[in-house]
C-alpha cells in the first residue's frame, strides 16, 4: 500500500476515535513527559499500536500513546514516544507521525531531545535551541520514489527551524529567566556514544551538541511545510581531553531536571504564539 494511503486510513481512525483536529503537535523526547502531560488537559489518548499502519514504541523510555488535549484555548497532539535510527526502524517509520501531524491541521511543531555537549562554554542540564543541524545519519526519510501528494521531491533546508517560533522561544526564555543556549545539533545514528575522535571531529565540523534523533523529524517537516522548533536537554559533557564512561543514570536524573523549564519554556509558546 502506498504511504498516502497508509497515512489516510490512519487519519480516519484518529479522527473518528478523536473527533478533532489539532494546532500544535509536541513530539515528547527527553526532557518533556509527566510534568508536561500533567500541565495540560487531555481529552483523548489513542495507543500507537490501535492506529492503522502506525508504529509502537519499542524504547524502555518512550511510552506509545498520541494524546489529544488543550491548554490555554490551543487544541494539542501529542507523541508519548518517538522513534529512533537504532532501533532498527526506517526512516518512513520514525517520521510518520510528522506526516500525521500535517494532515491533522497542525501549524506548528515541537520537538525535544537529550544531547551531549561539545560546546564546552556550556554546562550539562542546560538547555540548547537547536539553530541548525548537521545529518551524520546514514539515511534520509526522502529517499525512494516521491509522492507529491506528500511534498516536494527536493527539500530546502536553508532554515529547517523556523526563525520565528526561535525568536519567540528565546524572547520567552529570557522573561522566565532559563537559561537557553542556542546552536548546532549533529545527527548521528547511534546507539553507542562517540569516542574521543569522533567529538573532537564534531567539534571541528561546527557542532554544539550530538544525539541520535530530530533530525528525520524536522526534514520531513520542511517537506510538508510544518513549521518546527527543537530544544535539546544538554545532558553530559563531550571533552575528549577528560573523557567520562557514560553515566546513564546521571543523564536521567539531569533530564528529569531540565523537564521544568523545558516545560514552561514549550507551555508559554503554546499559549502566547
Amino acid at each position: 500500500m502506498e504511504l498516502y494511503q497508509k497515512i489516510q486510513q490512519s487519519i480516519s481512525y484518529i479522527k473518528e476515535q478523536a473527533g478533532q483536529q489539532a494546532e500544535v503537535a509536541v513530539i515528547l523526547g527527553t526532557g518533556l513527559g509527566k510534568r508536561f502531560l500533567e500541565s495540560v488537559e487531555i481529552e483523548t489518548s489513542l495507543q500507537y499500536k490501535d492506529i492503522p499502519h502506525f508504529p509502537d514504541a519499542t524504547m524502555e523510555y518512550h511510552q506509545g500513546v498520541l494524546h489529544f488535549a488543550h491548554y490555554r484555548g490551543k487544541k494539542l497532539m501529542i507523541f508519548q514516544g518517538r522513534f529512533h535510527y537504532y532501533e532498527g526502524l526506517d526512516m518512513g517509520t520514525i517520521t510518520y507521525p510528522v506526516r500525521i501531524a500535517k494532515e491533522m491541521g497542525v501549524q506548528f511543531l515541537l520537538l525535544s531531545n537529550a544531547a551531549g555537549c561539545i560546546n564546552l562554554d556550556w554546562n550539562k542540564g542546560e538547555l540548547m535551541l537547536i539553530e541548525d543541524h548537521i545529518n551524520l545519519q546514514p539515511e534520509n526519510p526522502l529517499r525512494g520514489i516521491n509522492d507529491s501528494r506528500l511534498g516536494p521531491r527536493f527539500v530546502d533546508m536553508s532554515a529547517p527551524y523556523s526563525k520565528e517560533i526561535n525568536n519567540a522561544l528565546n524572547l520567552y526564555a529570557s522573561a522566565l529567566q532559563i537559561t537557553l543556549r542556542e546552536g548546532v545539533y549533529a545527527a548521528v545514528s547511534g546507539p553507542n556514544l562517540e569516542t574521543r575522535a569522533e567529538y573532537r571531529y564534531l567539534k571541528i565540523i561546527g557542532a554544539d551538541a550530538v544525539g541520535m534523533s530530530t533530525v528525520p523529524e524536522v526534514i520531513v517537516a520542511n517537506q510538508v511545510g510544518l513549521p518546527c522548533a527543537a530544544i535539546s536537554v544538554l545532558t553530559d559533557t563531550c571533552d575528549p581531553d577528560h573523557l567520562e564512561p557514560v553515566n546513564i543514570p546521571e543523564i536521567l536524573s539531569l533530564a528529569e531536571k531540565a523537564e521544568k523549564p523545558l516545560t514552561e519554556l514549550f507551555l508559554k509558546l503554546i499559549e502566547e504564539y
